[in-house]
């Protein structure tokens, strides 16, 4: 076991030097620049060695797990797990999520999450402004580092990164439009932010929703010393729930919090209140 976790370490530090370099390489070669055949010679060995390297690990992880009593399909997924950093698997799965939440937007399919007799709760209105002024600027910028960088390397990689980050804030916003937040046909609560955030909260925990508009500092999803959390859209909030005992969630980069009171933001507070106060009275009944 101790060799599998020395290993593991191996591979990880070295895909964190190889990949760098491999990009490197790639912009170089797309920007005109000519690199010597032996650094290339060494660099596409470093990624050939490196590769090999994790092929054996995840065999070696996944006969671990097959040990210990797993189908293949779920060893190779353990194996798999335990090799990929976790932030790195959060940022891998946060990219996807972007990615489905865009395609879904462009094509104009319905809400995430929403099934029959669930009603959505949009919030993404409440960021519109404040998202489409980010990307103009985005935009100016892009356009004129294209034209300011006179360096191929540097104006490649400098494009590269911008683009990208119009395609971030564009995707995100999709992603706010097409998961709202949404209250369950059964009066569960489910609280998102695009695809950063989703607490679901069991409809036997609430214990009372009430309209309520406050301007909290906080980060997404930071929980304050009396237990609260605030998912604010444009720095407001204006339903907040109170649960009859904490429950745990995990916040966008990974680390796991607890909370009793959840604050949020909703387009139309008022039938969203509506909507988990009738749930709650049923369920009294």
């Amino acid at each position: 076991m101790k060799g599998l976790q020395a290993l593991r370490r191996t591979v990880r530090w070295a895909f964190a030097a190889v990949i760098p370099g491999e990009l490197i390489l790639v912009v170089c070669l797309s920007a005109g620049v000519r690199i010597a055949p032996p650094a290339r010679v060494a660099v596409e060995l470093a990624v050939v060695a490196v590769m090999l390297a994790a092929a054996i690990l995840l065999t070696l992880d996944s006969h671990h797990h097959r040990r210990a009593g797993l189908t293949w399909r779920d060893a190779v997924v353990a194996a798999v797990t335990d090799a990929v950093p976790i932030v790195v698997g959060k940022l891998v799965v946060h990219e996807s999520r972007l990615f489905t939440s865009f395609l879904r937007w462009v094509t104009r399919r319905g809400p995430h999450g929403v099934h029959e007799g669930d009603m959505a709760v949009p919030y993404a209105s409440g960021q519109t402004a404040i998202m489409y002024g980010f990307l103009v600027v985005c935009v100016i910028e892009t356009v004129a580092l294209a034209y300011l960088i006179p360096w191929p390397v540097v104006h490649t990689i400098v494009l590269g990164l911008d683009i990208w980050g119009v395609f971030f804030l564009i995707a995100l916003h999709a992603s706010c439009v097409v998961r709202p937040h949404v209250v369950g046909a059964d009066g569960s609560l489910r609280l998102r932010y695009g695809a950063l955030l989703d607490i679901r909260i069991p409809a036997h925990r609430i214990a009372s929703a009430r309209v309520e508009r406050r301007y909290p500092e906080s980060g997404l999803a930071a929980v304050d010393g009396d237990g609260r959390a605030d998912l604010a859209v444009a720095s407001q909030t204006t339903v907040t729930v109170e649960l009859t005992e904490p429950i745990s969630f995990t916040r966008p980069l990974g680390k796991r919090a607890e909370a009793r009171t959840f604050r949020y933001f909703a387009e139309d507070p008022d039938s969203t209140v509506a909507q988990l106060r009738a749930h709650a009275a049923h369920h009294k009944t």
